[in-house]
């Protein structure tokens, strides 16, 4: 806090110390003062003190969203699809105080004095949906923006699709990569509306790996050589060696992730590594697992190929990101370590990633199409813990496609198992994160202690899973924390 301006030094313990500035009692106020009016701000800053505690965690009415304070809300003549039925329930009622669902009940219960009351007509009651890998900040910008754009700008475009995201009906996101933390707290904080983010912050890459984007004449980079773009506004990270991926692993949890995302094999997006190229060592990714063991969660990879994702499941990673092109073997490798197979409905349809046609992106995509089908096929035969989610990058149209991506999973599963598979499944998956779980409380389902993330179908989706895909017409009302942020039950 204060400073000797002379030369002369001492240590504190001296006897005859050269001025006040070097005596026992000045250190033990200057110490005091330093951390009165230094470190408490940075503590308010992080949420440390009981202070920001309290400010951070006061509930604020998102823009848009309607509450009354203290007021219950029960919803009245609905089918209740829960999240676990195969089937709807009828003749109960749902009633929500504060965020979470307090009581289902008869419906021929006496009415709730003072409570706001949203009759839903016969409609369907439902979780809100979940998208396990979602790029808040990547899902509609172009990559040549993204490279090139101010850093404001981009999340002007992110904070508005977040907007899209939860009119969508998707109350919650896994953010499997980008410096999503920021849209996260303005959205916590009601700043902005949007979806619930479990954030993974920048993907770690090896040099060349799927997550390098630098460009050719940037190699051979030099040992004091300045981030990459990517680095340095936190989109992904690139680290070689164990003490490299270790160090970037703290970083990302230092930030808040939730959980850890690691590069393990090629990818479409990327152009320099091939789709059958593996990435990172074993003890790499150990690195990574051990870091986020320590902090309470797991890492999840992005691996298409049989030896990245052996070579990832053997290190303790948890979560499978992709695995189009994994064999049997694989397969009934994740099934044996209890492991995670986050999936995409990858086709080659109207839906299908735009790279230019004869490009070496296209060549990889239609390879890892090819293996959609098998994927699928295998998840089912070893029963594995499978979650869903639509990976949607640099493309606004395919964004807006959000549901209509979750509707053509019947293609494998009944209608029932892919509405499970985008609500309480995929809410076990973010459960995953342990203390790291930034919304502690049950997702996905309706139940009562479940946080009350909700919404009004109209119609039965268990029947017609095409009503997802066309959420502006169909979802009536969406309800996340207890905010209503749509309601066209007139």
């Amino acid at each position: 806090m204060f400073a000797c301006s002379s030369s002369q030094t001492a240590p504190a313990f001296a006897a005859n110390p050269p001025c006040f500035c070097h005596s026992p009692l000045f250190v033990r106020l200057n110490s005091a003062l330093t951390r009165k009016v230094l470190l408490q701000p940075i503590l308010a800053a992080s949420g440390s003190s009981k202070g920001a505690q309290a400010i951070g965690s006061k509930k604020v009415t998102a823009p848009g969203a309607t509450s009354v304070p203290g007021a219950p809300v029960v919803f009245t003549n609905v089918r209740i699809f829960d999240g676990k039925s195969d089937k709807l329930h009828t003749g109960l009622r749902v009633r929500v105080e504060g965020e979470t669902i307090k009581a289902i009940e008869p419906a021929e219960h006496p009415a709730i004095t003072g409570a706001v009351t949203i009759d839903g007509r016969g409609r369907t009651l439902m979780p809100g949906l979940i998208d396990a890998h979602w790029h808040a900040m990547f899902a509609t910008i172009p990559l040549s923006v993204l490279l090139t754009a101010d850093v404001g700008y981009i999340n002007h475009i992110a904070a508005a699709e977040a907007e899209r995201t939860l009119m969508r009906g998707f109350t919650s996101v896994r953010d499997m990569a980008g410096p999503s933390f920021g849209l996260k707290r303005a959205i916590d904080e009601g700043v902005i509306r949007g979806p619930r983010i479990w954030p993974s912050g920048a993907m770690i890459s090896q040099t060349s790996g799927h997550g390098d984007f630098r460009f050719t004449y940037e190699i051979p980079a030099a040992r004091n050589a300045p981030l990459s773009r990517l680095d340095a506004i936190g989109c992904g990270t690139i680290a070689d060696g164990v003490d490299e991926v270790l160090r970037r692993a703290r970083e990302q949890l230092m930030l808040g992730a939730s959980q850890l995302k690691l590069a393990a094999g090629g990818g479409t997006a990327s152009n320099y590594d091939p789709l059958d190229s593996s990435q990172y060592t074993e003890a790499e990714f150990r690195a990574a697992v051990d870091a986020a063991e320590n902090w309470g969660t797991y890492v999840a990879v992005h691996a298409y190929t049989p030896r990245a994702i052996r070579t990832a499941i053997k290190a303790g990673v948890r979560s499978i990101e992709h695995g189009q092109l994994m064999d049997d073997a694989t397969a009934e490798l994740i099934g044996e370590k209890d492991a995670w197979l986050s999936a995409q409905p990858f086709l080659n349809d109207d839906d299908a990633k735009p790279y230019p046609k004869g490009s070496p992106n296209r060549a990889k995509f239609l390879q890892i199409v090819q293996g959609t089908d098998i994927a699928y096929g295998l998840a089912i035969k070893h029963k594995l813990k499978t979650a869903w989610g639509t990976d949607t990058l640099f493309d606004q149209k395919l964004a807006a496609r959000q549901g209509a991506q979750l509707a053509k999973m019947r293609r494998w599963y009944a209608a029932a198992e892919v509405l499970k598979m985008a609500t309480r499944i995929n809410g076990e998956l973010l459960a995953m994160s342990g203390p790291r779980n930034p919304y502690p409380g049950q997702l996905g389902i309706v139940e009562v202690g479940a946080l009350a993330d909700l919404l009004v179908v109209d119609g039965d989706p268990i029947s017609n899973l095409d009503l997802v895909a066309d959420p502006h017409k169909n979802f009536l009302m969406i309800m996340k924390g207890g905010q209503v942020f749509k309601n066209a039950l007139l």
